[in-house]
Formats: structure tokens, sequence, C-alpha cells
């Protein structure tokens, strides 16, 4: 079948973000390839339909992308686009990730309605998150601080900090919604005010900012049709956060995070990561520099573990 008479069928989660983010990949898919066409396929995935509780409590790995890689392998869809934060270090058999484009900003963002960074917020301020790692490493730098669980699509969190301090969301999905960028936070129903956390005080998510197009392994058409808007120092940068997550198991259960990012001169990368307790009392950090072919993931992977990580690890495997 002729490229240009395809209609191609995209897998999404329903949520605003899911579909505005899949919305602006098709934008650059079709800029790449004018004369392809895509008709959008919305999935409820189960981290979408449980609610109220947090994620560590839900259990099972890829909560929000099992049912849409059921719908790539089964022909339903020929591709999805996930948050990459979302696709677990091992995908289902059969499947791979077609293409990983350009990153958005991958800080987290503390939003407050009064003009707080972390250290000036209040003692014993009410936080919302529903991450594990967020709230290990909050703790870890505010032990005051009391943590609330927070989920729900991005309105709605943000609604709920009228009975809160304080949230913390990813900087990317706002800036993707068209709520975040140089002159800051801008809302149309909400007049808040909002920092970006260094990733010194809170390493990112394994992948934050990143988009993952996830496809069948063996689909050649569509895999070319997805390399016209991959971003290779992206997907070195997300290969290296991947290898970490991979050999230290992490899952939305551990606080685990790693962050990779490109030097100057672009050749080699350096690479932030950190296992912790839940309750911030424990957190092992490390970072490690060299070329995206030292397996600098693993070999840091490795190091934390030793330091600690696999102690910590073991300890909330008992109380799972």
């Amino acid at each position: 079948m002729a490229r240009a008479s395809r209609v191609y069928k995209v897998g999404t989660r329903r949520s605003l973000l899911a579909t505005t983010q899949t919305g602006a990949i098709l934008s650059e898919l079709k800029k790449a390839h004018p004369d392809v066409s895509f008709e959008i396929t919305e999935i409820v995935t189960k981290g979408d339909r449980i609610q109220g509780v947090a994620l560590s409590q839900v259990g099972g790995k890829g909560l929000f992308i099992s049912e849409i890689e059921d719908a790539i392998l089964s022909g339903k869809v020929d591709f999805a686009v996930h948050s990459m934060k979302d696709v677990p270090a091992q995908l289902a058999p059969g499947l791979v990730v077609g293409a990983i484009p350009l990153r958005e900003d991958p800080r987290d963002l503390l939003i407050t309605k009064g003009k707080h960074v972390l250290r000036t917020l209040p003692e014993g301020a009410s936080v919302g998150t529903s991450s594990l790692r967020r709230s290990a490493q909050l703790k870890r730098l505010r032990p005051d601080l009391a943590i609330e669980t927070l989920r729900g699509n991005i309105d709605t969190r943000l609604r709920r900090l009228e009975g809160l301090d304080a949230i913390v969301l990813a900087t990317a999905g706002l800036a993707r919604m068209g709520w975040w960028g140089n002159g800051g936070f801008a809302h149309p129903d909400f007049s808040y005010h909002a920092f970006p956390i260094g990733t010194d005080d809170m390493v990112p998510a394994v992948g934050q900012g990143a988009l993952a197009l996830e496809c069948r392994a063996l689909d050649d058409d569509v895999l070319s049709l997805l390399m016209a808007i991959h971003n290779p120092l992206t997907a070195t940068c997300v290969g290296v956060e991947r290898a970490f997550l991979e050999r230290v198991g992490g899952s939305c259960q551990v606080p685990v995070a790693a962050h990779a990012v490109i030097e100057q001169g672009g050749h080699n990368v350096s690479l932030q990561a950190m296992i912790g307790l839940p309750d911030g009392s424990i957190v092992v950090k490390g970072e490690s520099h060299g070329s995206p072919d030292d397996d600098l993931g693993t070999v840091l992977a490795d190091q934390l573990l030793e330091k600690g990580g696999s102690d910590i690890l073991k300890s909330l495997a008992t109380l799972s």
C-alpha cells in the first residue's frame, strides 16, 4: 500500500494532555509527510480508571500504557504516543519505541498561590503530589512538609491547590498545554505562581519531558514514518536514563529518578540519579559523566545500589 493512501491509526490516552501532545506529534508528522492521514483512537487505561489512591498503591508496571500496547499488538492502532516516563523499562514483546521526538523541559514545577519557592514555603506546608519520587526528594529537602496524595488530570490537580499550599507537576505537561513558558504560569482559570525546581534538588523521573512513539517491531512502514521526527540527542539521554531504570528495577512503587543531559561539545553525557525511601529519610544520589557508549546508566545504578540503594529496594519490597 502506498504511504500516501494509508490512514494511520494512532492510540492515545483520553486525557486533555495526552490528546494535546498526540495532536502536536501528528502535526509534526504531517509536516514531514504531507500526504498521509491519521485517525486517533482514545483508550482508557488502568491508571486512568483508578483514581483517589496513590499510584504506588495500585501496583504493577505500565499502568498508563498496557491497554494501548494491546491495541497496537492487535492491529487496532498502528502506533501510540506516550509520555516516556509512563513507559516501563521493558516493553511488551513485539513492540519497540520507534521514535523519540525533541524533549520538552524535564524539570518539576512548584505551583503555589503565593510567590514561594521550595525553601520559602511555610513551616508544615501541605504539598500535593502522587509521585513517590517527588515525595522522597521533597521530604529530604523539607522534612516538615505535609505530603498530600494528588491524582487526576492537570486541571483537577490545579483545582486541588485551593486546599493546599503547593502542588508539584511536570513542567513539560504545562508547557505542552500552553500554560507555562517564558512569561511564567498562565492559565485562563487560575492565578497561580510557578517556579521550576532545579534538577540538583529534585532529579526528574526517567524520561520526563520526552515522548515515546511506540509501534510494532516489524512494521517497517510505520517505523520509517516515525523516524522523520526522531531526535537522536534526546534518544541518547533517555536511553541512558532507562538503562539505569532497568538495572534497578524501578516502578511507581519505588522512588527512583534519573536525568541525563548532553554535555558541552556534544560527545559526552552527564547523568544524575537517585534511589530513596518515600519519607526521604534515606536518599542515595550520584552522578556520572562519560560517553553514552560507556553504559553510564547501568554503571551508576550499580554504584547507587552498592551505596545503600539495594537495602532501600529490599525494605520497600518487604512493605509491598
